[in-house]
């Protein structure tokens, strides 16, 4: 059985999706079980409306919810060891879930997560990933918002972390990999990029195939299945894709209620329209993974529904079932063996800013 903990607290609607989606994921996935965390009076109306997930469900009240608007310091002080979200993350360092689920405050989530989980060994700084729609399928985007800013040695953290994922997530033996830089060539970008591209190419991985650098267009096309970068440049491409898919949506809509005619030719396109809204519905590829920690975390799209909600909570499952953090693991104990120097060299930039 996998069992998955769950902030129902969290995003902006609450139990009210949270709970039906975890009916429908029960009703896909029947080797999944549900640990709930949230405030008694909210939540039990909802489950009663779902008789059988309490079949393969345990409910623990939680006085406190985190707010969507709480910073993450607040949260820490408010809600550490009793609110809905830090439960849910405690669940997974103690055993008792494979993976945790929230739509809640993406600060707080993070804060709480790194406190209670910690990094893996020999990670800086976790990142957040998401799976990125493409004319080829998906591709996996990291960091989307976790770190502002990052070294080369980050960078090459990012890339072994995106490829394990990418392997658990789409079963590719060795997935190509691809940093994301303002040209192609070489001798363009920072010089913590080229470095990193540097690292990775010597490194010739076994489980990843470093494709070079890749621009902001290549993203959509799939060039690669993995595409890393760090957190600001992350973040706006990923708002930007939001902010284009919503801005044609409207664009279409506009276009086929402008006349008869139009009105028309909508009915007889109207499948070919539904597949397109398919691909570029957000709420498909809804959740980002926290990697880089000891455990599986998810965080939902505060707005998202029930089906996107389920996503999310069907990503964090299959990066479960696939052993996601055994392959990680795997990978950083090879990369640090045969490149020994890269970890002497963090070791050493960690002394130099504590002395500083």
């Amino acid at each position: 059985m996998i069992r998955i903990s769950i902030d129902a607290m969290g995003g902006d609607h609450g139990p009210a999706v949270v709970i039906p989606a975890l009916m429908t994921v029960a009703t896909r996935r029947p080797d999944i079980r549900f640990v709930i965390f949230g405030r008694e009076d909210v939540v039990r109306p909802e489950l009663a409306k779902f008789p059988k997930l309490a079949e393969v469900s345990e409910f623990f009240h939680c006085e406190i919810a985190v707010r969507m608007d709480d910073k993450p310091s607040q949260a820490l002080r408010h809600g550490r060891w009793k609110s809905s979200m830090w439960k849910a993350v405690e669940a997974v360092k103690a055993g008792t879930a494979d993976a945790c689920i929230s739509a809640g405050n993406t600060g707080a989530l993070m804060a709480m997560s790194k406190f209670c989980l910690r990094t893996m060994a020999t990670i800086d700084r976790p990142a957040i990933a998401a799976l990125w729609p493409t004319l080829r399928g998906e591709s996996v985007v990291l960091d989307v918002g976790a770190t502002i800013g990052a070294d080369a040695h980050q960078l090459i953290d990012f890339a072994i972390l995106g490829t394990g994922m990418a392997r658990s997530v789409f079963g590719v033996a060795r997935p190509s990999v691809g940093l994301l830089n303002v040209g192609v060539e070489e001798i363009k970008g920072q010089e913590e990029v080229k470095e990193a591209g540097r690292m990775l190419r010597e490194a010739n991985m076994a489980s990843m195939n470093y494709h070079g650098f890749v621009e902001g267009d290549d993203i959509g096309k799939g060039v690669v299945d993995v595409v890393v970068t760090e957190g600001f440049a992350g973040n706006i491409a990923l708002k930007t894709a939001e902010g284009t898919v919503r801005q044609i949506s409207g664009y279409l809509r506009a276009a086929m209620s402008r006349t008869l005619m139009a009105r028309i030719g909508y009915v007889f396109a109207k499948g070919a329209f539904d597949r397109l809204r398919e691909k570029m519905d957000v709420g498909r590829s809804n959740g980002g993974v926290f990697l880089g920690l000891n455990g599986i975390v998810v965080k939902s799209h505060g707005g998202a529904d029930s089906d996107g909600f389920a996503a999310a909570i069907e990503l964090g499952y299959d990066m479960v079932r696939n052993n996601l953090l055994d392959r990680i693991e795997a990978d950083l104990d090879l990369f640090h063996a045969r490149n020994p120097h890269a970890l002497t060299s963090r070791k050493a930039d960690v002394v130099i800013d504590a002395k500083e």
